[in-house]
């Protein structure tokens, strides 16, 4: 297929090489084999220049917060796409796991010095686009990064939207024509068969492919000693969970999503942040499962007009037009912002109002404040944010409410906000499977302020920043099982 155009951008000024013995998709941030935009690029130039597709997707062991539970996660993908790349019968599938810091070093430009093209993954955030630019600058040939983030492209708007409502207005003016061009669910599936990228002898000794028995994780050195959680990582397991929720969770979405006991949340966010599942092929079961057809149902939404509500527009029932206000909208808004700026993870990026109000009340006397280390082990007064801390070092997940009051209450009990900021972007990105994405960002900047609107009657500490209390959490929700599960 043809990728459009807005959802691909050149990394370097290189030029394509024709005698290249293969075109290569540098696999980084869509970890799967279907339905994924870059993919279908890669695939389209190897189709046109006639050589075969290399997948190369790598693990370096240095990234910050680098543990056994992401790289557990990362690798069950691996073990999927391998089984998914062996019915590829064009395409030849290389997983690198580095050994040791500094051993894949060099293995990208090596790959690129014989291929024809490089494709890699867009994604705003964390190390990958400075990662990214690096290797860009030594390859000496194209380069194109292709944007299989989300429904919507995030060059599709130069605006930095600000509120929920705002982004969400926009799509509902914007978003259905976009979606008449989807990725292929099966990329590869009936391509005439052709040889498999011939990779040379030296590469392999120096950089060999890697054994994907998660057990071989527990050899590695982890400068952070975090254990692997009990969630499973891959292609397969996202395809479960999202069946799972759609059969047994949809129709409780829009009501019980915040409850605890027996929760109807999704459980796709790790899915989604590591790629082992697309926006789009989510996108596609949701109506499948609703019974509608998608080419009238796009045609139907074109015609609709844009209001700006949670609900009505996408004509669906109230679980689903739920689950897509937080799957499209909120998840997308993060991706808005951080394609944009390039501060997104700074205290400084929030709105002007939050920061006066928030400085206006930084030496406000604190009831109670702690430590780093008092919020890593779950050492305050306050059981119901304990038990949440626990749940997110034990499992690597944090019920989504629950989250909010998390970060609500590291703001109240810090010196100052901007350690508090510091203290939930380390806590985050260390533990949560779904961390180091910029709905993280989104999440913890929202504790401050961002996406949101100031808020009375104007507290201590708070000022005109949202504020929420672990009484009124516990008045909302039964957290019985919750705090006997992770209460102590």
């Amino acid at each position: 297929m043809n990728v459009p155009s807005r959802r691909v951008r050149r990394a370097n000024e290189d030029s394509m090489r024709r005698d290249g013995r293969y075109v290569l998709y540098w696999m980084t941030s869509q970890r799967r084999l279907t339905s994924n935009f870059a993919l279908d690029r890669a695939l389209a130039h190897s189709k046109d220049l006639g050589v075969p597709l290399l997948v190369l997707e790598a693990l370096r062991l240095d990234y910050t917060w680098a543990s056994a539970r992401l790289h557990r996660f990362v690798v069950e993908g691996m073990r999927d796409n391998e089984a998914v790349a062996a019915r590829m019968k064009d395409t030849l599938y290389y997983p690198y796991v580095e050994p040791r810091v500094g051993a894949g070093k060099g293995l990208v430009e090596a790959l690129a010095a014989r291929a024809a093209i490089v494709v890699g993954d867009d994604f705003p955030c964390f190390f990958l686009p400075r990662m990214q630019a690096a290797a860009a600058s030594r390859m000496g040939v194209a380069f194109e990064l292709v944007d299989g983030n989300g429904l919507y492209p995030m060059a599709a708007s130069d605006r930095v939207f600000t509120t929920a409502h705002s982004f969400r207005r926009h799509l509902q003016k914007t978003l259905a024509p976009e979606l008449f061009e989807r990725p292929v669910a099966e990329p590869g599936r009936g391509r005439s068969k052709a040889p498999s990228a011939c990779v040379d002898p030296s590469i392999w000794k120096r950089w060999p492919r890697a054994d994907l028995d998660p057990a071989g994780i527990a050899l590695l050195d982890f400068e952070n000693d975090v254990a692997a959680g009990a969630a499973t990582g891959g292609a397969r397991a996202a395809r479960e969970t999202r069946q799972n929720f759609l059969q047994h969770r949809l129709g409780r979405y829009s009501d019980e999503r915040n409850a605890v006991e027996d929760g109807a949340a999704s459980g796709l966010s790790p899915y989604l942040h590591f790629g082992h599942i697309g926006a789009h092929e989510v996108f596609e079961a949701l109506l499948d499962h609703e019974g509608v057809p998608i080419e009238p149902f796009l045609e139907a939404r074109v015609a609709t007009k844009a209001h700006g509500s949670r609900e009505g527009w996408w004509g669906l029932s109230p679980g689903a037009e739920a689950f897509l206000d937080e799957a499209v909208t909120w998840r997308e808004l993060g991706y808005n912002f951080a394609s944009k700026r390039p501060d997104y993870a700074s205290y400084d990026a929030l709105p002007s109002w939050a920061l006066a109000t928030l400085a206006d009340h930084a030496r406000d006397p604190r009831q109670h404040v702690y430590s780093l280390a008092d919020f890593d082990n779950a050492r305050t007064h306050d059981r119901v944010w304990n038990a949440a801390q626990r749940e997110l070092v034990r499992s690597g997940r944090m019920h989504n409410y629950l989250r909010m009051l998390w970060g609500k209450k590291v703001l109240e009990w810090t010196r100052h906000p901007r350690d508090a900021a510091a203290i939930l972007i380390e806590l985050n990105n260390r533990y949560a499977l779904d961390g180091r994405n910029p709905n993280s960002y989104s999440g913890i900047y929202w504790v401050f302020g961002r996406y949101d609107r100031a808020w009375g009657p104007e507290r201590p500490i708070f000022g005109k920043v949202r504020y929420m209390s672990s009484e009124s959490t516990m008045r909302k929700l039964d957290l019985t099982s919750y705090l006997k599960a992770y209460g102590s």
